[in-house]
């Protein structure tokens, strides 16, 4: 994540400078940071994980979308991008200063970085829990085959399940289907272990 140090923008600046840029930013108190500048394996990953929720999610009336997809985020206004997000049933729209945001996501699905790692783990993840239909996360290494599901509990907790290794599978509970880490993984290499 890169910020733009030069000025600090209102709510609303924030918004229309978001609206005319060609890549994604995010707002925090004042404060626009770059959302772009993936690498070859963060856009693999994307891919993977996006080809593999699309079949899935289609036979339960689910749609997987792609990062361009704002998401409305009652705690961190006025929305928030994810790498991957399934949205379940009719999709509500909500527009804002005339761009489409998400309000409704189901599952949601962040690519690790070591420039993004904490807050999409941290604050990011408190953020999103403020949204209603907000029920399943996914945090995906890039450097090794590893993810974090959490899934939201009937009591309002988080449920977390570490998943290690190539030749292990995620059971997702939004869609109910499994996707493995050979398919998120695809065409990725990973660096062997002291390189």
């Amino acid at each position: 994540m890169v910020a733009i140090p030069k000025e600090r923008f209102t709510l609303e600046g924030y918004i229309e400078f978001d609206k005319n840029s060609e890549e994604r930013w995010e707002y925090f108190d004042g404060i626009v940071i770059s959302m772009s500048g993936s690498t070859l394996t963060h856009n693999r990953i994307a891919a993977n994980i996006l080809t593999s929720l699309r079949s899935g999610a289609r036979s339960h009336g689910c749609e997987a979308l792609p990062a361009d997809m704002r998401i409305k985020v009652p705690k961190a206004p006025p929305y928030r991008y994810a790498d991957v997000v399934v949205v379940c049933g009719e999709p509500v729209i909500e527009s804002i200063q005339g761009l489409d945001v998400l309000v409704n996501p189901r599952l949601i699905v962040e690519i690790l970085s070591e420039s993004t790692e904490a807050y999409d783990r941290g604050k990011k993840f408190l953020s999103y829990q403020s949204i209603e239909s907000f029920e399943e996360y996914l945090l995906v290494a890039q450097d090794k085959p590893y993810v974090t599901h959490y899934v939201r509990q009937a009591d309002g907790s988080w449920l977390r399940t570490d998943i290690e290794g190539i030749d292990s599978e995620i059971d997702l509970v939004t869609i109910p289907c499994r996707i493995t880490l050979s398919e998120i993984y695809a065409f990725v290499e990973f660096s062997a272990p002291g390189q």
